[in-house]
């Protein structure tokens, strides 16, 4: 069993739905006290509930995660609310599908504030917290699109996760001076409203080409997560997991057919 995070100060970017909220939802039970952070008012107050009525605590912080004063805003929200703040889980992203004859400089930028510049600015707003309090945590949310895999259409978001990883790196070292690990999750295909929008052909396919047979649950990253934020893995810093239900593992589709 996990050291219990009951009690923790944890902030989840991108709370609101899909894996963000899946997130939140397995920190919520086991005991932490979630910051919810995102755009949308409607759907933060409706994670909120739906935690609270699960017998969780959180609240909203409406938050655009790639401007500086939103995010400040955020973090001291989160401390004024909960104390301080031990968990970072900067999972907030898009992925609109572009490709590179389509995309405009607009598109481009977009992705990579929201995915990237967003995740240092997080970092960086929680570093008073975590030296005031001698330790914390960060959980990154990238993908296994872009570190390890492509995909057409998918260019900015691929370079934006590969950045994340990129950073990671040497946020691991500058951050031990505060007590505070980095790790990142590299989720594979997980359901989501996200992908539902992709269409049933695309998920059928995406499911026929792992090695499990099935798409992962936001559950599945919560709780990879949850690991990363733990007393156990206090030791472990600048380092990645990958959770793809094998996805990355065949040489082609032939090799699927031989399972």
């Amino acid at each position: 069993m996990l050291t219990s995070i009951a009690g923790k100060s944890t902030i989840v970017t991108g709370g609101s739905k899909g894996i963000g909220l899946g997130i939140a939802r397995v920190f919520a039970a086991q005991g932490a006290r979630v910051m919810i952070a995102a755009r949308g008012a409607e759907a933060g107050a409706a994670a909120v509930a739906a935690i609270e009525e699960a017998g969780g605590t959180a609240a909203f912080h409406q938050t655009d995660v790639a401007d500086w004063d939103s995010v400040q805003a955020m973090v001291a929200a989160t401390r004024a609310a909960f104390g301080g703040v031990d968990i970072l889980c900067a999972n907030a992203g898009i992925f609109p599908q572009v490709k590179l004859v389509d995309m405009s400089p607009e598109d481009w930028d977009g992705v990579m504030n929201t995915n990237l510049k967003s995740t240092f600015l997080c970092v960086k707003a929680c570093i008073p917290a975590f030296e005031a309090a001698g330790r914390g945590r960060v959980v990154l949310t990238s993908s296994i699109t872009g570190p390890v895999t492509g995909y057409p259409g998918w260019a900015h978001y691929g370079a934006s996760k590969s950045g994340q990883l990129g950073f990671l790196k040497t946020a691991a070292m500058e951050l031990a001076r505060y007590g505070t690990t980095i790790n990142a999750v590299m989720p594979g295909n997980i359901y989501t409203e996200g992908l539902q929008d992709l269409g049933q052909d695309y998920l059928d396919t995406m499911a026929a080409s792992i090695p499990l047979k099935r798409l992962g649950a936001v559950e599945d990253i919560g709780n990879a997560a949850l690991f990363f934020a733990s007393d156990e893995a206090g030791y472990i810093t600048g380092q990645q997991i990958v959770v793809d239900g094998g996805q990355i593992l065949p040489e082609s589709l032939e090799a699927i057919d031989e399972i």
